[in-house]
């Protein structure tokens, strides 16, 4: 199965989540009945993730926060577009962030 991502959708976390950062680390907490995974209470986002989850702000495309990780990285963006659309299936299907 295919992506359900594309470079000009926009997305924004849920209100149904606490994010705090601890020591660091980014830590997400569902609040709501059907958010996340009943076997995991706790998110911790890896750097990469993190840089990602910063900027889903509601207004940038997934096209600009990938050429923004490419450019922080050094890298080209489509050697991590497919990572980032992976990243974002996993957090729609979670329901820990929404489309705009």
């Amino acid at each position: 199965m295919g992506s359900i991502v594309n470079r000009e959708a926009v997305f924004k976390p849920s209100d149904d989540l606490v994010v705090r950062e601890i020591d660091g680390q980014l830590l997400i907490v569902p609040i709501a009945t059907g958010i996340g995974d009943l076997e995991d209470e706790l998110y911790a986002l890896n750097d990469t993730a993190r840089f990602v989850w910063t900027r889903l702000d509601g207004v940038r495309s997934v096209g600009a926060v990938v050429d923004e990780l490419a450019a922080e990285y050094g890298v080209p963006a489509d050697q991590i577009d497919a990572d980032v659309e992976g990243l974002l299936d996993e957090l729609l299907k979670r329901r820990m962030v929404i489309s705009v």
